[in-house]
Order: C-alpha cells, then structure tokens, then sequence
C-alpha cells in the first residue's frame, strides 16, 4: 500500500499539472492493483478508470441547470454524487483494509 503522505503531494503535483484525474488513477493503483499486474489489465482498468470519469464529469455539466449561480436543484444533485461516491469509499476502504494471508 501506497503512503499516505506520498499520494497526497503526487496528487497535489499533478493536480497543479493539470491532471487531477490522472492522480486518481495513479492513487488507486499504487493502492490496489497489485505490482506484477499484467499491462493489459493496467491498460483496461485505467480505461475504466477515466470512462468513470469522463462519465461523471459530462453527466455533471448535463444535469446542471443553466446560470451561473447554484441552484437548490444543483446542490441536491451534487449532494446526491457526494452520497453515492461516499458510499463506494466505504466499500474500497474495507478492501484495500482487509488483511492478506492466511491466518
């Protein structure tokens, strides 16, 4: 598992490159992709990866309403992303927590 300290100024790093979504990918597989990992299964997961993304992103901008100031309708939106990203967090957080081996 990748240190905590390292993956923040990594994405703080690229973040200021102008690729935070990058940093994300490069988060996750340091943190749970395994380090022999075959280069297709990195290519097709990265791909996933940015597909999520690309997914969210575009479905954000659709779904706002027009304006420039946020709307009652914008924030229950956003709040129901938050909710539902918050949810998965949870779960890759017992994953990446659960102990290897046999005991």
């Amino acid at each position: 598992m990748a240190d905590r300290h390292f993956l923040q100024q990594l994405t703080k790093r690229l973040a200021d490159e102008g690729k935070l979504i990058e940093a994300g990918w490069v988060a996750l597989r340091l943190e749970v992709i395994a380090d022999n990992a075959p280069p297709m299964q990195l290519t097709e997961m990265r791909l996933a990866y940015m597909a999520g993304a690309q997914h969210l992103f575009s479905s954000i901008m659709n779904v706002l309403d027009s304006g420039t100031e946020w709307t009652d309708a914008d924030l229950t939106r956003m709040n129901s992303i938050e909710k539902e990203l918050e949810v998965f967090r949870a779960e890759l957080d017992l994953w990446v927590g659960r102990t290897r081996g046999t005991a």
